[in-house]
């Protein structure tokens, strides 16, 4: 089964875990935003049409400003969401797991003409395809990412063990992976935790032990900041 799930730890020992939404949830809330633009946009031809050429101005400003600060508006002001990713239950957040910036925002959505090319987002499709957490070219640019709302945002509950330092400091990548199997091990069978206790002793420098199974709990304990 594909899990596309990053997780993020802060230094206060928050684990932040991402699940970032593909091509399909993601055209879902497009369509729904578009829906909402052209009831809009018809509104406002049939209500500034009757004002002769300065309500076509006006129009043209209006179509403007909706087709790019709409997602801008919602994203910096209310959650990360427009309507339609709201519908769909995603956000668009930093790739650090913050809440998007103007800037970033700003970014991602003037960048849409990019992944428009050459028809019908066909470059931005194809960058979602191509990148594990299914970013178009704005995101990329930008640093953000769309995930779904449902972030589980906790602080870990490791099994209880004597904080050990290890014996050289991991890299994130090797903290986060002892981390996880730490706070996983209930969930495991013992020949299952073995194996992967086994890997993780591995990639960590951990010196072979007997007692592997503390020892990785303490090392947790110690990553997420207790001394």
């Amino acid at each position: 089964m594909l899990d596309t799930r990053s997780g993020i730890e802060t230094p206060e020992g928050v684990m932040l875990e991402l699940c970032p939404a593909g091509p399909v949830v993601r055209f879902s809330a497009f369509a729904i935003d578009f829906l909402i633009r052209g009831v809009v946009y018809m509104i406002l031809i049939q209500v500034l049409s009757l004002t002769g050429g300065m309500g076509m101005g006006l129009i043209a400003i209006t179509v403007f400003l909706l087709e790019w600060f709409y997602p801008v508006f919602f994203e910096v002001s209310l959650g990360g969401a427009t309507p339609g990713k709201r519908a769909m239950g995603i956000t668009v957040v930093e790739d650090s797991g913050l809440p998007v910036s103007f800037g970033a925002s700003v970014t991602r959505n003037l960048l849409r003409v990019a992944d428009f090319l050459p028809l019908l987002y066909g470059f931005g499709i194809a960058s979602m395809l191509l990148t594990h957490n299914f970013k178009r070219l704005g995101d990329l640019a930008a640093g953000t990412q769309v995930v779904y709302r449902e972030r589980r945002t906790a602080r870990r509950a490791l099994p209880d063990a004597e904080p050990v330092a290890p014996q050289r400091i991991p890299n994130s990548e090797v903290q986060l992976a002892l981390i996880a199997l730490a706070d996983r091990s209930g969930r495991l069978t013992e020949e299952r935790f073995d194996e992967l206790a086994e890997l993780a002793r591995q990639a960590s420098g951990i010196g072979a032990r007997r007692d592997i199974r503390e020892h990785i709990f303490g090392v947790a304990q110690w990553l997420i900041g207790k001394r």
